[in-house]
């Protein structure tokens, strides 16, 4: 079997190409959530909490430049090269994590209670008697 044959037979197997899809719509959703949480929610626990910016919170681990004047923000100081110890940043994604993973818990739960809950098939005849009575009860119904 050549590879691009086998390449081929391996892409179109039903997992691969249902993974594919997951990956797509999975990184879509995941941008959605970082702007409801970047440019909803964070700005409403910022202002409950007194307008803090959770971007701005950072620790510098080293000066900036002698000759830098710009603002002391976070992108302004990332963008000048000083390394920065940014755990606001940190809490913004955990927040994002923590969001996106009880949609895909509710997503997951609704899924599987929408599923059919086929019932379990009734286990094989043990020994060669018991299969020879149920013939002979199920030719006696007839």
């Amino acid at each position: 079997m050549s590879f691009v044959t086998e390449f081929k037979e391996f892409a179109m197997k039903g997992n691969v190409v249902d993974l594919a899809v997951g990956v797509i719509i999975g990184a879509a959703f995941g941008k959605i959530v970082d702007s409801i949480v970047k440019d909803l929610i964070m700005p409403v626990v910022g202002k409950i909490f007194g307008g803090l910016d959770f971007s701005n919170f950072f620790i510098m681990l080293a000066n900036p430049p002698a000759d830098y004047k710009g603002a002391m923000t976070y992108d302004a100081l990332t963008k000048a090269g000083v390394p920065l110890f940014a755990y606001g940043n940190f809490i913004t994604v955990a927040i994002n994590f923590i969001i996106l993973a009880a949609i895909i818990f509710v997503m997951v739960k609704q899924i599987n209670r929408l599923k059919k809950n086929e019932p379990p098939a009734p286990p094989a005849p043990t020994a060669e008697d018991v299969l020879l009575l149920r013939e002979i009860r199920d030719a006696l119904k007839k």
